[in-house]
């Protein structure tokens, strides 16, 4: 597939190579122009009982980041979580018998620090959404096609975790570095696993170790992620969904005139729903001591019609 692109180029990739492989991509859809499913149509049910039948430890770890709710480098748009009711005021107001703590919360879905799910209609290339919706479709009340809430019944398969920096034996990858198909191959092969039809795959850069250790900055000017040459290994193996500890696409956009190349390849091009950022630190260690990469994996999007994404806590079932 597309080999125009190069498996690491010398040079940004061009407008005109992007269209070559986004055009290639896109007409490999096997489901017919009416799809709204995209690669969720990989996950049959018959993968989804094998996933199942993975769990022998009955061990469960969040693929989810703390939401965060101070102002930081990477979350100016942090959420905001408000009491509304709490255990002061009973004691304040000498009130009796039953009362409830609550609170209220307010966030940013798509922002660069808080794990969420993009839903299909979350990006719009050349006036289209994925299999030709028009854009128009979204409107400002909301999605009217290919919404968060197609995913109603949550999503569950066989999640595979491919851990580049234990790869390279590096703490993490810096801002800027590209993942590329032989990386994932490589990883593949050092870990003993196969990605394959239906499966959700998980690709970890080391994005939430190197903010813990140094702290968070402008990832929206730097992070890492992969190469859109990338891409076509895995609409080759089938894959249901992706997620990452950054947002899968690397900045500076290795693409000119495409600011997110993956995001345009996968959701728009291919129907492959994105985890972003991800944390999947204690995913990476429990999956070494067992020597499994592999793990029935669980993701429930909030109920939320005609919405372009949700907060989302991804577990890991060993």
């Amino acid at each position: 597939m597309a080999g125009a692109l190069l498996t690491r180029p010398d040079q940004p990739v061009s407008q005109a190579d992007f269209d070559a492989l986004y055009g290639e991509l896109r007409h490999a859809n096997p489901w017919g122009d009416q799809d709204r499913r995209g690669a969720l149509n990989h996950l049959t049910p018959a993968r989804v009982l094998a996933a199942v039948q993975r769990v022998t430890a009955g061990r469960t770890v969040s693929m989810s980041a703390t939401i965060g709710t101070h102002a930081a480098a990477d979350d100016p748009e942090h959420a905001v979580h408000t009491m509304t009711g709490t255990g002061v005021e009973v004691f304040e107001n000498d009130s009796q018998g039953l009362n409830f703590a609550t609170d209220h919360i307010e966030m940013n879905v798509h922002g660069n620090a808080n794990s969420h799910l993009d839903a299909l209609c979350h990006v719009i290339y050349r006036e289209q959404l994925y299999n030709g919706v028009p854009a128009t479709a979204v409107t400002s009340t909301g999605a009217d096609a290919l919404d968060v809430d197609d995913d109603q019944n949550g999503i569950v398969g066989r999640g595979v975790l491919l851990d580049i920096p234990r790869l390279r034996g590096e703490r993490w990858l810096e801002p800027g570095d590209h993942v590329y198909a032989d990386d994932l191959i490589a990883a593949e092969r050092e870990q003993h696993v196969t990605v394959g039809p239906g499966d959700l795959l998980f690709v970890r850069l080391g994005h939430r170790r190197r903010r813990e250790e140094l702290g968070p900055w402008d990832v929206a000017a730097s992070r890492a992620g992969l190469h859109p040459s990338a891409m076509p290994l895995l609409a080759e193996r089938q894959i249901a969904l992706m997620g990452s500890d950054t947002n899968s696409d690397a900045a500076p956009s290795s693409t000119a005139g495409v600011d997110f190349p993956i995001h345009v390849l996968a959701i728009n091009a291919l129907g492959i729903q994105l985890l972003d950022y991800l944390d999947l630190d204690e995913l990476a260690q429990a999956c070494a001591h067992r020597d499994d990469w592999s793990f029935l994996s669980v993701i429930a999007p909030l109920r939320l019609p005609e919405a372009t994404g949700s907060p989302v806590n991804p577990i890991a079932i060993l």
